[in-house]
């Protein structure tokens, strides 16, 4: 099998590389580019540790080949803080409310959080938080922190 020329902006930056195509998303940020934020849990899509967002829209990165984003915009966790190291708002309010234990969901967590304040402008219900969460799973915090961090992620993004 021979290997593809991949190109795609990953967190703002235009790359391109010669993969071989059975290389899924995971892998391609992980291993060829170094961007190991993105965590693969339970390769199945179930857990959602893995999301990043493909041309704006939360996709599981172990579901997907990287040929596949050939020509999209991904980002993953590493594009939310600035160069500086200052926090995105949806970070300093994970840490400011202990909505994180081991981290390793939390980049799933954050990604999926930034589209869904993104497409839903307005302080949304709690109601409305775990369903926009509910594809991710975390053992650790038992959710309600995670619910508090959103709110508060509103009020810092003014």
């Amino acid at each position: 099998m021979s290997n593809c020329n991949v190109k795609m902006k990953v967190n703002g930056k235009v790359i391109e590389k010669e993969i071989e195509p059975r290389w899924l998303l995971s892998d391609y940020l992980r291993d060829k580019l170094g961007l190991t934020g993105t965590h693969v849990g339970c390769e199945h899509g179930v857990c959602g540790a893995c999301t990043v967002l493909l041309n704006g829209e939360p996709v599981r990165s172990c579901l997907m080949l990287a040929v596949q984003a050939d020509g999209s915009e991904v980002e993953t966790v590493e594009s939310l803080a600035e160069v500086d190291g200052t926090l995105h708002p949806i970070q300093q309010a994970f840490a400011n409310n202990h909505a994180l234990q081991c981290g390793f969901c939390t980049p799933g967590f954050l990604m999926s959080v930034k589209n869904f304040m993104e497409t839903h402008p307005d302080l949304p219900t709690d109601d409305e938080i775990r369903e926009a969460i509910s594809g991710n799973l975390c053992r650790c915090t038992g959710y309600s922190n995670i619910i508090k961090a959103v709110k508060e992620a509103y009020v810092l993004k003014c």
